[in-house]
């Protein structure tokens, strides 16, 4: 017997595009500008402090390469203006997100797959408003979304770490949480505090967490989203939004 579906949220990072892979090669993109414009270290010593500014600040934190600066030797970039490293460094990480953040491949086919169901598609996000949204609009995905399903924790007040944010989604949305599926990589934020809300749960296993365990266990468990096309045609019957 199917069972009834009223929506369908997706994790972003790593879930729907590669952000660790990306955010990794950006940064060392970064670095080699920082070089090139004539920052006299190696290239991997840099990028080593970097990661250590990064883990120290945050990934979220806006001055990550003046921090470097601060913690390296002076006579390194004798004679060269800091907001030229600087600047240098923020230009080439902005460039690549040009070259690599794009969609998991299988991401497109899903969406257009889901496009004609008459349910709720949206996001459930960590981080910044504008960094996030930033990312629906470059991975092209924007417009398979509802414009009112997208929930950033950032605009919200609720991190994913807590299971009110799940159920805040629901209450918004008008829907019930064993009704709404949502897709995820992380087994903590995205799969132990849905199941604690309710919502039925879909662990995709890729990007940095996909070795981790949490302390429940998701609903479901795929390799990518065109294994969830099987599922949903076997197991869900798609309830008017």
């Amino acid at each position: 017997m199917t069972k009834p579906l009223q929506a369908i949220f997706f994790d972003v990072d790593d879930t729907l595009c590669a952000t660790t892979e990306f955010t990794q090669q950006a940064r060392k993109d970064a670095i080699q500008a920082m070089i090139n414009y004539g920052l006299n270290l190696p290239h991997e010593y840099l990028y080593n402090e970097l990661q250590e500014v990064i883990q120290e600040f945050s990934s979220n934190y806006t001055q990550h390469f003046d921090q470097l600066l601060l913690r390296i030797p002076t006579h390194t970039y004798q004679n060269i203006n800091k907001a030229i490293l600087i600047a240098a460094a923020v230009a080439a990480y902005h460039d690549a997100k040009h070259c690599y953040l794009k969609p998991h491949p299988d991401v497109q086919r899903f969406l257009e797959y889901l496009e004609p169901m008459p349910i709720i598609k949206g996001v459930i996000t960590q981080g910044f408003a504008i960094k996030q949204a930033e990312k629906l609009i470059r991975l092209n995905i924007y417009t398979y979304l509802d414009c009112n399903a997208i929930f950033i924790t950032d605009q919200i007040g609720i991190s994913k770490s807590n299971p009110k944010i799940y159920t805040h989604t629901c209450q918004k949305c008008n829907i019930q949480p064993e009704q709404t599926i949502y897709i995820g990589d992380n087994p903590i934020h995205d799969i132990d505090t849905a199941n604690k809300a309710g919502l039925i749960t879909v662990r995709v296993y890729r990007g940095k967490y996909k070795d981790k365990n949490g302390e429940t266990q998701a609903h479901y468990e795929i390799q990518n989203l065109d294994q969830l096309q099987t599922i949903l045609q076997q197991d869900f019957t798609c309830v008017a939004k």
